[in-house]
């Protein structure tokens, strides 16, 4: 698969006369020898919309293959295009779009690097507040104007010394709006495939945006210009797509992403190493990128992480525990809704899931306000209008219920008891836990709350699993290494809860008898973080070199976990500074896991596994002598009336569940 009309070729040739043609057409003088020795490489443009065959002959050998190109507005593999679709290119700086795919031309500026020290920002604000803008301590650069005074000149990771100067280049592709940075001075050759910029290192890092939301709008990318890593020699790349804050949908991000990274390879070569990075929904990218893509990310850097995408459990029952303690009769102190909840604190559903993203998950009407009310749905005035869920918002994946024309959900509760572990510990008292799960109930087909609980589509449940939407550790998740980073920010009511890293690490354990190739570092919820990314982004580029430098023929799982660099293992920080070195857990022993408590979720604390990946629960048939504290005649009656068909039975697996469907799945 190639887009654009345009592909780069690497051939290893034997001795001997050596011919290309395309379609039948000579293109043996696009090739020019390669970096490997014996190696030819061709960019080889002229391809015909669709499928194209590439046969080359060399001394008495020769081989064919075929190209299948798509338009570089995509789609590649993520099935049709959403509609409608609003460009936003005029906000980002790039002027009117071209054409309805929100094509504009690319543009290529230049900015260096002052010495002149920027305005601090605070831990975690982005660096450019206006969309298009350089972020502080940049400046644009004009070759003709000679070199600034106040120019930086930097030592790069692989030990060159270079003026500080960044090629920027913006367009759009996929109608994404990319952006791809570099060390590169004008003054030297433009760069290409066979004569990269000095300056870069030959990696690459690609960014990744975090939030989740419904798309039908091109939205605006995350900066490439990152100094932590251009400051080091690294390329960077990003794009609109790949951020989930703009369309919550990680097979649309990963074509993105594979069509930047093609494009950047077209321009610059292929990168030794391509990283990934981003923290909440930018690392759930990465983790379904590297399952159902692999091959996109060699290395993962994730920050405050989330599995995957099935945190839609979290968003209903926090959504529903909050309507059933408003409810019910029986009143609920903020420790006892926390221990149901299963979170440190309450606030975490309050006002950490429940702050909007909620809505973003399961109501139809979430859109944003870019989109035009005309073109969005509405329960009365519009209900053929855009859908803005994340279910809807990845029906090419779900496919549609016949029945209500909108997405299908694997979205249950039925069989859940909601507080299990708090009343059988004596925290809430029967009348609570019997009335609470009264309660609780559901949503509608439009996401509203609704008194039945959720029932899953049934194909939706077998979907899920087998396309590869339930991070289950497969693909390339047992080979890739990671890098999990985190601030301790339980207690806080935040939503990134520490006990998603453990999520991570138990499923990767489950379905691969291993996670060694998953570190975990944390830090103190305030103060200066003791690392910065250009820290994780040397350990994980040394990481990677000692993998390629193994020539062992044990296999890539075994070299991963050994290649690791000096001092790279699970640790985390206390609020004085102080680095602990030791296994994080999630209800381990050890100083980090005392100071740093892992809670979970109200699945987990209804009964389910750390591997939390149980969409639909099996049941079990209904016995009140489970519990450890009585309940009377009449509540016993009260719970079967609502567990007619039986409660969860987390000792097996869930309904459909199953391991992801192999990788490189099409729409």
């Amino acid at each position: 698969m190639v887009t654009g009309g345009d592909t780069l070729i690497e051939a290893n040739v034997a001795q001997g006369k050596f011919s290309a043609s395309l379609n039948g057409h000579d293109v043996t003088s696009d090739f020019k020898p390669g970096k490997v020795q014996g190696s030819l490489v061709g960019h080889v443009d002229g391809l015909n919309p669709g499928k194209n065959t590439l046969e080359i002959k060399a001394g008495k050998g020769s081989a064919k293959l075929e190209l299948v190109d798509y338009p570089i507005t995509g789609p590649v593999f993520s099935g049709p295009h959403q509609k409608p679709f609003v460009c936003q290119t005029e906000s980002a700086g790039l002027g009117v779009a071209l054409d309805a795919d929100c094509s504009v031309r690319t543009a290529v500026t230049y900015a260096y690097k002052s010495t002149t020290p920027p305005t601090p920002a605070g831990r975690g604000r982005g660096a450019a507040a206006v969309p298009g803008a350089l972020p502080g301590g940049f400046k644009a650069y004009d070759p003709a104007a000679g070199q600034p005074a106040d120019m930086a000149k930097i030592t790069t990771s692989d030990g060159k010394s270079v003026d500080y100067i960044v090629r920027r280049e913006r367009g759009t592709i996929n109608r994404a709006i990319y952006e791809i940075a570099i060390l590169h001075d004008p003054s030297q050759p433009a760069p290409d495939p066979w004569t990269p910029p000095a300056g870069w290192n030959g990696r690459l890092v690609y960014s990744f945006g975090g939030g989740c939301a419904a798309g039908y709008r091109q939205g605006g990318p995350s900066s490439a210009m990152s100094d932590e890593f251009l400051g080091k020699g690294y390329a960077v790349a990003a794009s609109s797509l790949n951020v989930f804050g703009t369309t919550c949908d990680d097979v649309i991000s990963s074509e993105t992403m594979m069509m930047v990274k093609e494009h950047f390879i077209k321009e610059f070569g292929a990168p030794v190493h391509t990283i990934g990075t981003g923290g909440s929904g930018g690392a759930i990218q990465q983790y379904m990128m590297a399952q159902n893509y692999p091959g996109l990310l060699d290395g993962l850097m994730p920050q405050i992480s989330f599995p995957d995408n099935a945190i839609f459990e979290d968003v209903i029952d926090c959504t529903l525990l909050q309507h059933a303690f408003d409810s019910t009769k029986t009143p609920w102190n903020d420790d006892q809704k926390a221990l149901v909840s299963g979170f440190a604190t309450f606030k975490t559903c309050s006002t950490g899931w429940g702050a909007g993203l909620a809505a973003n998950q399961v109501v139809a009407t979430a859109c944003n306000s870019v989109i035009p009310k005309t073109l969005a749905f509405d329960p009365v005035a519009n209900r053929n209008g855009a859908r803005c869920d994340y279910f809807d918002n990845a029906v090419n994946v779900y496919g549609k219920d016949p029945k209500t024309g909108a997405a299908r959900r694997p979205l249950d509760n039925v069989g859940v008891q909601y507080g299990l572990a708090a009343f059988n510990a004596g925290q809430i008292n029967a009348e609570q836990f019997v009335e609470l799960n009264e309660v609780i109930g559901g949503h509608d087909v439009d996401g509203e709350l609704a008194p039945a609980r959720d029932v899953a589509d049934p194909a939706a449940l077998k979907i899920a699993y087998q396309s590869g939407r339930v991070n289950t550790g497969g693909g390339s998740l047992s080979t890739v290494p990671i890098i999990d980073w985190r601030g301790y920010f339980d207690m806080a009511g935040n939503l990134h809860d520490r006990f998603r890293s453990m999520v991570t690490r138990a499923r990767l354990m489950e379905s691969n008898g291993s996670s060694a190739n998953q570190v975990t570092l944390m830090f103190p919820p305030t103060g200066p973080a003791p690392l910065k990314l250009s820290d994780l982004v040397t350990q994980m580029n040394a990481w990677l070199d000692n993998i390629a430098q193994d020539t062992s023929h044990d296999s890539v799982q075994m070299k991963v976990a050994r290649d690791k660099p000096t001092g790279l293992t699970d640790a985390c920080w206390t609020q004085d500074g102080q680095k602990i070195e030791e296994p994080l857990s999630w209800n381990g022993k050890g100083h980090c896991n005392e100071l740093y408590p892992a809670h979970a979720d109200a699945r987990i604390a209804s009964g389910a596994p750390l591997t939390d990946e149980i969409l639909k629960c099996q049941v079990r048939s209904f016995n009140a002598s489970d519990y450890t504290h009585p309940l009377t005649p009449e509540q016993v009656a009260r719970l079967k009336a609502v567990f007619p068909q039986g409660v969860c039975d987390y000792t097996k697996p869930g309904v459909a569940q199953q391991k992801v469907d192999g990788s490189w799945h099409r729409y």
